[in-house]
């Protein structure tokens, strides 16, 4: 009897010791969260401001973001815009995503965006009356998303701080162009040249890379 019950305490043990591990391991997937981030490729690259809100309910997560002012010339434009002498304003950009966590630091992501295009000459004021032209665009792609809490353990403010990189892949799937294309007469080359339909991410290509960094907010009551 003696044994039996020394078995069954430390088989106890065991059973709690594994339930435990099993429950802290799985306590993400019962996340209440909040998190805002601050893109930090806009005002790096394109002068721009990008702001993203994610709502985290268990192993689901909601976010939109906005981004607002981002500009491209020279080098950061295509051969073409760049043979024409054009510069490309995006005033803004915006849309929302559903996505399902895979891990607690890694989520997947499908996101419908628009995005709003503005063409200019590259010496001219960015203005309505210097406007080449202007088209809006609808994206529909998939993000691979990592939530980083690098201080998570920590009891401090530090606790919430959030590094969030993102790979997406946003093709554009219609535009408010005819034929995806606009024919003008240069003023630089003194030749008709067509700006296309651009997609809206590195190079104009879809895919875009970004790391954001801001703060997380735990909403489940702390026991």
């Amino acid at each position: 009897m003696t044994k039996y019950i020394q078995h069954s305490i430390a088989l106890g043990i065991v059973l709690l010791l594994l339930t435990s591990t099993t429950s802290i391991a799985q306590d993400w997937t019962n996340d209440r969260k909040v998190n805002v981030v601050f893109g930090l490729t806009q005002p790096v690259f394109v002068q721009g401001f990008n702001i993203e809100g994610n709502y985290i309910h268990n192993q689901f997560i909601f976010d939109y973001s906005h981004g607002v002012s981002l500009d491209f010339s020279d080098v950061s434009v295509t051969g073409e815009l760049r043979e024409q002498g054009v510069a490309v304003h995006m005033p803004w950009t915006t849309g929302f995503g559903v996505g399902y966590r895979l891990t607690e630091w890694l989520n997947v992501r499908a996101e419908p965006k628009w995005h709003r295009f503005e063409f200019y000459y590259d010496d001219d004021t960015q203005m309505a009356a210097n406007e080449i032209t202007s088209y809006n665009t609808f994206s529909f792609g998939v993000g691979i998303y990592g939530n980083y809490q690098p201080f998570k353990n920590n009891n401090s403010f530090l606790k919430g701080i959030l590094i969030a990189p993102s790979i997406r892949f946003w093709p554009t799937v219609s535009s408010t162009v005819k034929e995806d294309a606009f024919s003008y007469l240069n003023r630089n080359t003194e030749q008709l040249e067509t700006i296309e339909v651009l997609d809206p991410g590195l190079g104009f290509t879809p895919f875009i890379f970004n790391i954001s960094v801001g703060y997380s907010f735990d909403l489940r009551k702390q026991r």
